[in-house]
């Protein structure tokens, strides 16, 4: 597949099977994401993978942070959100979740860190397509509690950026029609 037809092809795919990933395709995907722009080198990003019993983890400190916004967590509204929460990361066989750890250094711009790994997560999306896999980018503010750095062992300063749900897709993602470019670009040339 070349590259323009995995942009244009590459959909967010929510649904997927549990059939087992290979760890040299994750490691693949990974790889893709360490190709990514990045201004200094600083390598800002980080990965984590996730699967069987991590998910779990993942899902126990997710859930908790629910619990801990719920203004009567005992209630049946609450319980269902909290219960919701803990099995998100079951959604798919494997989670690869992508952090940001900004450079310490004096000319690190931290936007740019935070550019940079989302450049990543998209080099780490196409391939995932090109590999034959669904992907889909999940974050929601709870991605970004601060329980969820310490989870990941992320410094203060460092923050999750997006949480990959991967697997063999489990339905044909429908066409999706953009705005044509023109209509967004504007030329200026003097």
């Amino acid at each position: 597949m070349n590259i323009h037809e995995a942009i244009k092809t590459r959909r967010s795919i929510s649904l997927v099977t549990e059939q087992e990933v290979p760890e040299e395709l994750i490691e693949q995907i990974i790889e893709a994401g360490t190709y990514a722009p990045n201004h200094h080198k600083s390598e800002p990003w980080r990965f984590f993978v996730l699967r069987g019993d991590g998910r779990k983890k993942l899902g126990k400190v997710l859930a908790a942070i629910t619990k801990s916004q719920q203004e009567d967590p005992l209630s049946a509204d609450s319980l269902a959100k909290i219960e919701r929460s803990e099995r998100n990361p079951l959604r798919a066989p494997v989670i690869i979740a992508v952090g940001v750890e900004p450079g310490t250094e004096d000319k690190i711009i931290e936007k740019e860190e935070f550019a940079a790994v989302s450049s990543a997560v998209q080099n780490m999306l196409l391939t995932a397509h090109a590999l034959g896999l669904g992907a889909i980018w999940r974050t929601g503010a709870i991605c970004y509690h601060p329980q969820v750095r310490d989870f990941f062992g992320l410094s203060e300063k460092g923050e999750l950026s997006a949480f990959i749900y991967l697997g063999y897709p489990d339905f044909e993602p429908k066409p999706y029609t953009r705005t044509d470019a023109k209509k967004l670009t504007t030329w200026i040339d003097a």
